[in-house]
């Protein structure tokens, strides 16, 4: 399983021969002005919330790719009316897709389209393939609930904010890191706008005081799980 990050939340996850895109939020954001929008590939794309800087270039990657539009049932709705392929979800449910399994699961934030409209309520993904797991927090505080996720999975990867302001901090992600018993961390979420800046050699310390990696990649650059 190869992770892409693309800038802010967004990612690229290639698995089980297929491309899934996550939160793209690519043309606006300055930091990710080397990224060619119209090159990437995309067989899903895989929404946790509706707020603008994570659906910003879902109409123009699944109008060229044709993908697959993985969201709660408020946003599936919203794409499936513009005569897109949708599969709605919800938190606790769990679907089978060509590459892997899907699972829904809770998030602490909130969740509305740009012009104001209803989101559906924000969540983040578990994904299983090729005899991997990872954890796709989304936009979310920390959260009591991410202790329900060893119970039934072992991860080889949690993707986590850290930018603070409208999701959780570092030293809050070093503790979800201890909820959801995973010690490889990809932060997300962070340097995008000023109140999301972070010290990145400070997040590494503390995590690194806990015992655990925190990997924080270039954009455009990759990790292999």
């Amino acid at each position: 399983m190869k992770i892409t990050y693309l800038g802010h939340a967004s990612l690229q996850i290639e698995t089980g021969g297929r491309h899934i895109i996550v939160d793209p939020f690519i043309s606006a954001n300055e930091l990710a002005a080397h990224i060619d929008l119209d090159s990437l590939k995309a067989d899903y794309i895989l929404l946790t919330h509706a707020h603008g800087d994570h659906i910003l270039d879902v109409d123009a990657i699944a109008a060229r790719t044709g993908a697959l539009i993985v969201s709660n049932p408020e946003i599936a709705g919203h794409y499936a009316s513009k005569g897109y392929k949708t599969h709605g979800m919800n938190h606790g449910g769990t679907w089978e897709l060509d590459f892997g399994k899907v699972k829904y699961v809770n998030a602490i934030h909130s969740s509305s389209f740009p012009d104001g409209s209803y989101g559906g309520n924000p969540g983040g993904f578990i994904i299983e393939s090729e005899h991997k797991t990872i954890y796709i927090a989304g936009d979310t505080a920390l959260t009591y609930d991410m202790k329900l996720i060893p119970l039934r999975y072992k991860l080889d990867l949690a993707i986590l904010p850290i930018g603070s302001n409208y999701t959780m901090d570092v030293d809050d992600a070093v503790t979800a890191s201890d909820f959801v018993a995973c010690n490889k961390i990809l932060g997300y979420h962070f340097d995008t706008f000023g109140y999301i800046k972070i010290n990145k050699e400070d997040a590494k310390r503390k995590f690194s005081q806990a015992g655990k990696e925190l990997i924080l990649l270039p954009v455009g650059d990759s990790t292999e799980v």
